[in-house]
């Protein structure tokens, strides 16, 4: 070799190995779901496009990313540039000035992300998070049991229908059971379903001064039916269940419906999983006929704490992950069924989608049906559709739903559930100061 060519490979090594120190470095702060890890697979066609950014993943089960997220972004620690946070932290996180707005050029296109994802994570007009994967809730039932009941599922049931459905397709003999619904305890677990069948019974967690609302009427029959559903028509040990629990059961045959969030739909007609796959209907969670539907409205985002130094490079990988482009990426990779779900008007008019997931049109209504700036009958002060978005909320919220499992399980009555959730929710907004 010559010397004039050592001098060269050995320059070329050190331009390399300068551009690899000036690269900066982005660590995501991750939830493990199946979307996620997707992501981090495909980050590879990111860096190529911008070699002057690596990055670096700190993938968490969702309750310890949550400890983790909400400990450094309080405290502005600075241990992750971008954080995946949910529909409700936004709202509360941005009021704060914990999160840095986005802002995206044309290309992007902004329109286009669904109103109802979009409007949840937009404060005083301004965007604080991007949605990767978007989902409300349905009913998911049993065609063939529908069908051999002799009734006929409309595309907008009522909750009477359902509580007619589940009586005519119980068969407790043959552990068959009318409806599946969660009951485990937790505020983003059986509060989440309860939160938004209050909704359409026209109950709300607060009045417009933040009074607790449990010792009104409109809970007192929400909570009845619900208890009466599913300790007459549902399986038992139903207070233990949430949504893995209740998947499971549907995927053996075991619930003739099953109101959960939108993403099961993929599951429960997937041949390689349900044994009920070809027998499956969709519909729109049911109402009580006062406008408002019992469905939710959830969402994965990235967004990026106040704490970061690196806000441009973290915005370019946002404005990527959450864009029309990576869902084209998903589609070329593992096909239109795998593209994250539930954030864009334009995945939903694509033909192929609609092709490959024959749920995708009953979950755009879902979505579009919720709404998180106004989501009971009557008005509220808050945000958020099954839950409330104020710090005090997780605590609340888990009390509260211990309460309601406990009356499912028969161990309270309903009286008692509510009267102990109304003590208990006013004593933690007077320690809050929302009311005297």
């Amino acid at each position: 070799m010559t010397h004039s060519k050592t001098i060269g490979l050995a320059f070329g090594a050190l331009l390399a190995s300068t551009a690899l120190a000036g690269a900066e470095t982005l660590t995501i702060a991750t939830v493990n779901n199946g979307d996620m890890i997707r992501m981090q697979k495909l980050t590879g066609a990111f860096t190529e496009a911008n070699p002057d950014i690596d990055v670096e993943w700190v993938t968490m089960e969702e309750n310890v990313l949550r400890q983790k997220v909400t400990t450094d972004i309080a405290t502005k620690g600075g241990q992750y540039d971008i954080m995946t946070i949910g529909t409700y932290e936004v709202p509360i996180w941005s009021k704060q000035g914990w999160l840095v707005p986005l802002e995206f050029d044309d290309s992007y296109d902004v329109d286009d992300l669904l109103p109802a994802i979009r409007d949840g994570l937009t404060t005083d007009g301004e965007l604080y998070a991007a949605p990767f994967y978007g989902e409300s809730s349905m009913v998911m039932y049993r065609t063939d049991l529908m069908e051999e009941a002799g009734l006929e599922m409309p595309d907008a049931p009522t909750w009477d229908f359902i509580k007619q459905a589940a009586e005519a397709m119980t068969d407790k003999e043959n552990e068959v059971y009318g409806i599946c619904l969660r009951g485990k305890a937790g505020w983003g677990e059986n509060m989440a379903f309860l939160s938004a069948m209050a909704n359409s019974y026209g109950a709300r967690w607060f009045d417009e001064e933040w009074n607790p609302q449990f010792d009104g009427e409109a809970w007192k029959a929400t909570l009845t039916d619900y208890v009466d559903l599913m300790q007459n028509y549902g399986p038992p040990g139903a207070s233990s269940n949430g949504f893995n629990e209740n998947l499971a059961l549907f995927q053996t045959g075991k619930c003739g419906m099953w109101i959960d969030a939108t993403v099961a739909a993929s599951f429960v007609t997937n041949p390689d999983e349900s044994q009920v796959a070809d027998k499956v209907g969709f519909a729109l969670a049911p109402d009580k006929g006062l406008g408002k539907r019992s469905n939710w409205l959830w969402a994965w985002n990235l967004g990026i704490p106040a704490g970061s130094a690196k806000t441009e490079a973290a915005q370019k990988f946002i404005a990527w992950a959450t864009s029309k482009d990576y869902a084209e990426l998903v589609a070329s990779e593992e096909g239109w069924a795998n593209v994250p779900p539930g954030t864009r008007k334009s995945l939903y008019e694509n033909p192929e989608y609609q092709e490959a997931a024959p749920f995708a049109e009953m979950t755009l209504e879902s979505i579009n049906a919720a709404d998180p700036t106004n989501p009971a009958v009557d008005p509220v002060p808050y945000v958020g559709v099954q839950f409330v978005a104020i710090p005090e909320f997780q605590g609340i919220g888990t009390a509260v739903g211990q309460q309601f499992s406990a009356a499912l399980a028969g161990s309270v009555s309903v009286d008692q559930a509510l009267q102990t959730s109304q003590m208990l929710t006013q004593r933690e907004m007077m320690k809050g100061g929302y009311i005297k």
